[in-house]
């Protein structure tokens, strides 16, 4: 059991059969496995609200968020694949594969109608990623890490999951009103800074440096040529004047830029445009570009890391070619493989298995495996 789950937190049921079989000579069937995490994928919640803290924390807690959307099913693709399904059709006459999209579009009756420009087919849903790490400071003065990586991500509400990382820094030892060191990286998104500030009001907080090089980018290139040498000194030394501290001045020349812009000459309309949006990004976000500070406190002021969990924990099994998930069905995956890709899921599969057998010592009844998905979490 606790191997056909793990697999399946790496690579899609149909191929954990696929490995399962090579490796024991038999297999459950991939809707087997899938009831088996939906099974256990209800556990995987309480687990890690139960579970230990990491030993040898550092004095530095690092905390960053991100978003990324899997791919869902459509109300009219469930009803197609829950309804009577049609007899397949022959590619041609012959029965070979080679005319077979010929064949069907000539046949089809009620074919889908072509996508336009900007129409989604992915009908995307959003997982909150959150990830926790600790740093300690060196005898060099530097700040080595990360430490305890553990990184969970859910379909629930933001709100949850900012609340779940308050729980988890309290049982880090990072409570309300310590005095040690917490710092959060963020994307910008400011119902995440909103909602942190109120959990963390003793964290300091940045703006991903990234985020805002790519909008300096973005105007820029409304002035010079893309590629070109003028560009890439007008970005460095925008890009200087952050890394200096110099925030207030970039955007004050910034304003003064946007002022002798016409508003009426269409030439200007693009410029305009870039340099508004870069002038909105930074006056929202006043108190989260003190990137000279954190440089010299040598925290972190991107927010690599959960960009890369981000594409690692939810895009490589989740956002796969060809998948459609329901919400609720994915959020079991979704939790187990957090827990197997923090390197704890032997200690879950051993808690859940001794929770087994305690009920079957009170003959009371234990089924594992179940069809029904799993309730998403609700903000209290």
């Amino acid at each position: 059991m606790s191997v056909a789950a793990k697999l399946a937190t790496r690579v899609s049921f149909a191929t954990s059969v696929l490995l399962f079989r090579s490796f024991y000579g038999w297999s459950p069937s991939s809707e087997a496995i899938e009831h088996l995490v939906l099974g256990l994928g209800r556990d995987a919640a309480a687990y890690v609200e139960i579970a230990d803290p990491p030993e040898g924390d550092g004095e530095v807690l690092v905390i960053e968020v991100d978003g990324k959307a899997t791919p869902t099913a459509t109300e009219q693709e469930l009803a197609k694949r829950r309804g009577k399904r049609e007899k397949k059709k022959k590619g041609c006459e012959c029965g070979c594969q080679r005319h077979r999209g010929k064949a069907k579009r000539k046949s089809c009756k009620k074919c889908k109608k072509r996508r336009k420009k900007g129409d989604k087919s992915k009908n995307g849903k959003s997982v909150t990623i959150v990830v926790m790490y600790t740093l300690i400071r060196g005898n060099d003065g530097l700040l080595h890490g990360p430490i305890n990586k553990k990184v969970w991500a859910s379909y629930a509400p933001r709100k949850v999951i900012l609340e779940w990382a308050r729980r988890q820094a309290d049982k880090r030892g990072f409570p309300p009103g310590t005095d040690k060191r917490i710092h959060i990286a963020l994307d910008g998104e400011k119902c995440l800074k909103d909602g942190l500030s109120e959990l963390f009001p003793e964290a300091t907080f940045v703006l991903d440096i990234r985020h805002l090089e790519e909008k300096i980018w973005a105007a820029g290139r409304t002035f010079f040529a893309e590629g070109s040498k003028e560009l890439e000194e007008w970005v460095e030394e925008k890009r200087s004047m952050l890394y200096e501290g110099r925030a207030e001045e970039l955007l004050s020349y910034l304003k003064t830029v946007l002022r002798n812009l016409s508003k009426r000459a269409k030439r200007d309309a693009k410029k305009r445009e870039k340099i508004n949006a870069l002038v909105m990004y930074m006056e929202r976000r006043p108190d989260m570009l003190g990137y000279k500070e954190l440089i010299e406190e040598d925290l972190p002021i991107a927010t690599g890391i959960v960009e890369g969990a981000a594409r690692y924990v939810v895009g490589e099994r989740m956002d796969c070619s060809g998948m459609r998930w329901i919400p609720e069905r994915a959020e079991a995956l979704l939790r187990l493989r957090c827990i197997e890709l923090n390197g704890d899921w032997d200690h879950f599969f051993g808690w859940s298995y001794a929770r087994w057998l305690e009920k079957l010592k009170h003959a009371e009844k234990v089924q594992v495996r179940t069809t029904e998905p799993l309730p998403l979490p609700v903000a209290a």
